[in-house]
């Protein structure tokens, strides 16, 4: 079994869209109209990865103060570099995962403020 596509709340899907495909490669598979109100059904999926993001609406303004989202990566320092360069906030620095010795981890936040982690394999 795998995960067709999971749900990123957000205020802003352009904002979201540019962030994801500016920052983390991925391409967009649908960006269509989705009842009134002007929102849509975007969809992006990460390069190589069986999972894809669907952006829904937020309720507030209020982003998760905890990762919405872990992304396993083969460099984490290397794609911590790559985002401090584009601007993007770093929430906590590449370092050892406590609860796994020799797994490194990191979190960022995207466009709109979810706070995502980053963890090699």
């Amino acid at each position: 079994m795998h995960i067709q596509f999971a749900e990123l709340p957000v205020a802003d899907q352009d904002r979201a869209k540019a962030f994801y495909t500016e920052n983390l490669a991925c391409q967009v598979i649908a960006d269509h109209p989705m009842g009134d109100g002007g929102w849509r059904w975007v969809e992006v999926a990460f390069p190589f990865a069986v999972t894809n993001l669907h952006f829904i609406r937020r309720a507030n303004a209020v982003p998760s103060a905890e990762p919405v989202l872990v992304l396993v990566d083969d460099d984490v320092e290397a794609t911590v570099a790559s985002l401090k360069a584009k601007g993007v906030e770093i929430v906590t620095e590449p370092q050892e995962a406590p609860w796994q010795p020799g797994r490194t981890v990191a979190e960022f936040r995207d466009s709109e403020g979810n706070r995502m982690m980053l963890a090699s394999r």
